[in-house]
C-alpha cells in the first residue's frame, strides 16, 4: 500500500540500514486493552541477557511490514515492540482511524501498551517510540494521553490537530482525506466518522493533542517539510513540546523542516531540485542516534546538537542565487522578522505600496468547473512545487505579479493574506497562493491557503453570508522559508477552488454535502486604499 510504503521507505533514508542477519527471537501476544480489546503485538528480543531498552512502534499499516526494521533494532540491541493499531489488520476494535488513544470515551491504547511493556521482564524501563506519518499521528497522540514512562520519541510528517490538517480553514481536503481511507480501507463509516464535523467543534476539540501539551513528558525530534499536508503541525508539535510540555519535554526538542514534501531527504521535490536537501548538518535525524543516547544512555553528542535545523529554499538552477542552503538556530522562529505587507492592485500588480485608487475584481466560481490541484500540499496527487502557468490562465484565477525584484527578498515563518471579499452567494471559498516567477516565466507555488467563509468569524461555528457585504477575512498560508532572487517576480493567485485537493463548496450555504445541489459565485476581491487586499510576508531582517 503506497501511503505505508512512503513512511517505510522514509524511515530507511532516516538511517534504518538492514545489518547482517543474526537470529532474533519474537513473540506475539493479543494484549488485552482496559474495555477488552486484544491487540496484536510483535515483539522482537535481541540476544543476550535481558532486560532491553525498547522501541515501540504503533501502525495501521500491518505490523508484518515492519518486520525488516523490528529485527534489525533487535539486532542493535533493543526490544522492538510492533503493534497493529486498534481495528487494523490482525488487532480486533472498531476499524477507525486514531481512535484507539480515546482519552475522550476512556480508551489508551498506547498508555495501555507501554504500561504493559514497562511490565515485562525484557524491558529496563527505558522506552522509546518511533514512526512517520500515521505511525507519528500516534506516537503525539500517545503523549498527550499522558503516556509514562516515556524516555523519547522520534516523529516525521505528523499533526497533532487533525482538523487544521484535514480541514485548513474549514475546506475539506479532499483527495487527501477520500482516497487515503479508500487504500487504507478502512471501515465504511470512516469518512462519515469525520465529515459530520466539518467545524472545529467538540469532536475534533477532545482529539487535539496541542490542547494537552502540559501531559508530554519525553524529548523528542520533530521532522517535517514545507509542501508535507503536515507541515504547519510538525512545527506546531516542536514548539507545543519546546514551550508548554511537561518538565522532560520543555526545552529538549529538536526540528528538522526540508523542501520536502511527504517524504524526507529528498532532494527532488516536485519539479524541483533543491542543492543539499537530502543532507542535513545534523544527526538527530537518524533514530538510531536518537535512540542510543536516550534509550542507552551513549553520550554521543546528538542532544547538543543545534535545536532547529532547517532548509531556506531559493532559485533552482541558477548560480550563485541565495538561499538552497541549511541553516540551524535555537527556537522557532529562528530569525527576527518583519510583518511586511505585499499589496493587491487593481491593474493586476503587486507592491509594497498601498493602492492609490479603487478597485474591484469580480469572477465567476462555478463548482462544476473547479480550478484543478497543481502540486502543493497534497499526498494522493502530485505534490509540491509545480508550474502553475497554464492554471493562471483561467478566468477565475486572479493572478497578481510583481515587478522584478532588484534585490533578493527572504522570508522565514508564516504567510498570511487579508483580503476583501464579497460575494453574491450565501457561501464560498477563497484560496491564495503565494509564486515565485522565474525569469524565463516559469511561476512556481511556493505557499498556499484556504478559506471557507461561513467560517470567517472562527472556526468553531458558522455564520452564512449576506450577498454583496464586504468582508474583512484572513488566511493561513502556513509556514515557509525563502529567497526569491534578483531578477524573480512575485505572483499572488486569488480564486475559490482547487480540485480534487480541496473538496469544492458548492456555494449554497446548506450545511456540507448535505445535497449535490450546486450554484455558481459572483465574487469580487477589493483593492483600494480603504479595503487594501494584501498579503503579510515574515521578511528577515537584515
Amino acid at each position: 500500500m503506497r501511503f505505508a510504503s512512503l513512511w517505510l521507505t522514509a524511515l530507511l533514508l532516516l538511517g534504518a540500514t538492514l545489518r547482517s542477519p543474526a537470529p532474533v527471537a519474537v513473540e506475539s501476544h493479543m494484549l488485552p486493552m482496559r474495555d477488552g480489546v486484544r491487540l496484536a503485538t510483535d515483539v522482537y528480543l535481541p540476544q543476550g541477557q535481558p532486560p532491553f531498552p525498547v522501541i515501540l512502534i504503533r501502525t495501521p499499516y500491518d505490523k508484518t511490514a515492519l518486520k525488516p526494521i523490528g529485527e534489525d533494532g533487535a539486532r542493535r540491541g533493543y526490544a522492538v515492540v510492533v503493534q497493529d493499531t486498534r481495528g487494523r489488520f490482525a488487532s480486533e476494535g472498531a476499524n477507525l482511524p486514531f481512535e484507539g488513544d480515546g482519552w475522550w470515551e476512556n480508551r489508551a491504547d498506547g498508555v495501555d501498551t507501554v504500561q504493559w511493556i514497562a511490565r515485562q521482564r525484557w524491558c529496563n524501563g527505558k522506552i522509546g517510540t518511533w514512526g512517520g506519518s500515521a505511525l507519528g499521528i500516534n506516537q503525539l497522540m500517545l503523549a498527550g494521553a499522558g503516556a509514562r514512562p516515556l524516555a523519547c520519541q522520534h516523529i516525521t510528517v505528523a499533526e497533532p490537530n487533525l482538523h487544521q490538517a484535514l480541514f485548513p480553514g474549514g475546506v475539506f481536503k479532499k483527495s487527501l482525506v477520500e482516497d487515503w481511507l479508500r487504500v487504507t480501507q478502512h471501515a465504511p463509516d470512516a469518512l462519515a466518522h469525520w465529515t459530520r464535523h466539518p467545524a472545529y467543534d467538540a469532536f475534533w476539540q477532545a482529539r487535539d493533542v496541542s490542547r494537552r501539551y502540559r501531559l508530554v513528558g519525553a524529548p523528542a525530534v520533530h521532522i517535517g517539510g514545507y509542501y508535507d499536508i503536515f507541515a504547519q503541525g510538525t512545527i506546531d508539535a516542536f514548539v507545543g513540546y519546546q514551550t508548554r510540555g511537561g518538565p522532560n519535554a520543555r526545552g529538549k526538542q529538536k526540528l528538522l523542516m526540508g523542501p520536502w514534501a511527504h517524504g524526507v531527504l529528498q532532494k527532488r521535490v516536485g519539479a524541483l531540485e533543491f542543492p543539499n536537501a537530502d543532507q542535513p548538518p545534523c544527526t538527530f535525524h537518524d533514530p538510531w542516534r536518537w535512540f542510543e543516547r536516550y534509550l542507552k544512555g551513549v553520550d554521543n553528542g546528538v542532544d547538543r546538537e543545534p535545536t532547529v535545523v532547517y532548509y531556506v529554499m531559493g532559485a533552482v538552477g541558477e548560480p550563485n542565487a541565495p538561499g538552497n542552503e541549511w541553516r540551524t538556530a535555537d527556537r522557532w522562529p529562528p530569525l527576527p522578522t518583519r510583518p511586511t505587507a505585499l499589496y493587491l492592485h487593481g491593474d493586476r500588480t503587486l507592491a509594497f505600496r498601498k493602492p492609490a485608487r479603487g478597485a474591484a475584481l469580480t469572477y465567476t466560481y462555478d463548482p462544476q468547473n473547479p480550478a484543478p490541484t497543481i502540486g502543493g500540499r497534497e499526498l494522493s496527487l502530485p505534490a509540491g512545487p509545480r508550474d502553475q502557468r497554464t492554471l493562471e490562465l483561467r478566468p477565475d484565477v486572479l493572478a497578481f505579479t510583481s515587478a522584478p525584484l532588484q534585490q533578493p527578498l527572504e522570508i522565514v515563518g508564516r504567510v498570511k493574506a487579508v483580503l476583501y471579499v464579497s460575494s453574491d452567494a450565501p457561501d464560498t471559498d477563497f484560496i491564495v497562493r503565494l509564486c515565485d516567477v522565474y525569469p524565463d516565466g516559469r511561476s512556481f507555488n511556493i505557499a498556499e491557503g484556504a478559506l471557507r467563509m461561513r467560517y470567517r468569524e472562527s472556526l468553531t461555528r458558522e455564520r452564512r453570508m449576506r450577498p454583496g457585504e464586504v468582508y474583512r477575512v484572513e488566511v493561513d498560508l502556513w509556514t515557509t522559508a525563502m529567497v526569491f532572487n534578483a531578477g524573480h517576480r512575485l505572483r499572488v493567485h486569488i480564486t475559490s477552488s482547487s480540485a480534487p485537493g480541496y473538496d469544492p463548496n458548492p456555494n449554497t450555504g446548506e450545511p456540507f454535502r448535505a445535497s449535490p445541489r450546486t450554484r455558481p459565485a459572483q465574487n469580487t476581491l477589493y483593492c483600494d486604499p480603504i479595503r487594501a487586499s494584501h498579503l503579510v510576508l515574515p521578511v528577515v531582517r537584515r
